[in-house]
Parts: structure tokens; C-alpha cells; sequence
């Protein structure tokens, strides 16, 4: 269930930074992350700290509940 999560969470940031035609780069720069770390986020590949969340939800001007759009029952 972790995988799923974190790929879901990653998928929606993706989709998000997408809307914006922000590349990586720029919202690791505003989100003040390494534009690598990103990369792993979107993909799934990493565990991301509260902290770095709120960071990348801020640079997307968006609210938690709209990034967290996950069936946990599925």
C-alpha cells in the first residue's frame, strides 16, 4: 500500500506542476528542493518528509485534500 501512495502522491504533484508549465527545475527551485529529489517524488520512488510536502504545496498554490486524492480501500 506504501508504493501505492507514494506513486499516486507523486502522480498528482506531477500533474499539478503540469497545469502550472512548470518544468522540474522551476518548482524545485521555488519548493527550495533538489530538482533530483523531485524527480524521485513524482516517480514514486521516494518517501517524502511532511515538511518537503507542504514546500512542493505551497509552490503549487494548492491544498493538501487536492494532492491526497487517494482510495485507501482499493
Amino acid at each position: 500500500m506504501k508504493n501505492k501512495i507514494l506513486k499516486t502522491l507523486g502522480h498528482n504533484i506531477k500533474v499539478e506542476r503540469v497545469k502550472l508549465d512548470y518544468s522540474q527545475e522551476k518548482l524545485a527551485e521555488i519548493a527550495g528542493i533538489q530538482m533530483q529529489h523531485l524527480s524521485k517524488i513524482e516517480n514514486g520512488d521516494s518517501d517524502i518528509k511532511f515538511t518537503t510536502l507542504i514546500a512542493i504545496l505551497r509552490a503549487l498554490n494548492v491544498p493538501f485534500e487536492k494532492i491526497y486524492d487517494i482510495d485507501l480501500n482499493k
